[in-house]
């Protein structure tokens, strides 16, 4: 068994996947890079790169045999990947909304199972699931996206519940609007501005990568958080604090 903490990390190709495995790896972990697309693992100290669709529960139990078979163990999962879709709820397809659904929330749940078996057998853990504040609030032109979000913060309460006594911690982060390759996609299409969302958070940016994968590699560290477990951590810079109007917001930046 390796003598490393090892982490599973999902979406792992890009924005706030690859900024956790670099920020685990910087720390001495081991990490397991799940993705679409293959991914170079050179360029981390220990790790193991698994290209494959994560809502296909045959490869979620092939990767989860080759996390054990190639290090023995398994420390933390950090359900990353996900996929948004922003049109309103009357021109939302069925087809598009199970696709939301599926990836952001089904493949959450395969990926807890296989690899929550593993930690609940060796009694130690931690799932770190990344939902948004889409997920406690309602953003209009997005019911997939919120239902998905929303979704992925009741499994996590309930396998916090479910697990906790097995010595399995299950939370979730929330971040806000993070400058990732997701966001530059969404904005292409016209529906928000950077300043949209500025405006709106009281410290007036948009978070970076390593912002969130900070906490996610806190929540994931069992000496720091050890008695944290089935909570919905906002990473916002203060989104859903802030009730404000708009004039009465915007007057406290001066």
């Amino acid at each position: 068994m390796s003598s490393r903490k090892v982490a599973v990390i999902t979406g792992a190709a890009q924005g706030i996947g690859k900024q956790t495995a670099s920020v685990l790896n910087d720390l001495g972990w081991s990490v397991v890079l799940l993705d679409l697309q293959p991914i170079d693992p050179s360029i981390y100290g220990s790790a193991l790169s698994l290209a494959g669709d994560i809502t296909d529960e045959t490869f979620v139990q092939s990767a989860a045999k080759q996390t054990i078979d190639n290090f023995g163990r398994i420390d933390a999962l950090v359900n990353n990947a996900g996929i948004s879709c922003i049109t309103s709820a009357l021109d939302t397809s069925a087809e598009m909304y199970r696709k939301v659904i599926d990836v952001n929330l089904v493949a959450p749940f395969l990926l807890a199972k296989a690899f929550g078996a593993l930690m609940v057998a060796a009694g130690r853990g931690s799932v770190v699931n990344v939902a948004s504040v889409a997920g406690l609030q309602g953003v209009a032109d997005r019911s997939a996206y919120n239902a998905s979000k929303h979704g992925l913060i009741g499994l996590t309460r309930t396998l916090a519940v479910e697990w906790g006594a097995k010595g399995v911690r299950v939370n979730a982060v929330c971040p806000g609007w993070v400058k990732t390759e997701m966001d530059h996609k969404d904005q292409a299409g016209g529906s928000y501005s950077d300043r949209d969302i500025t405006d709106h958070v009281p410290m007036g940016r948009f978070a970076k990568p390593d912002d969130i994968a900070q906490a996610i590699a806190w929540l994931c560290d069992d000496s720091k958080s050890g008695f944290v477990n089935g909570i919905s951590l906002p990473v916002d810079g203060g989104w859903t604090a802030d009730g404000s109007w708009q004039s009465l917001r915007l007057r406290h930046r001066d």
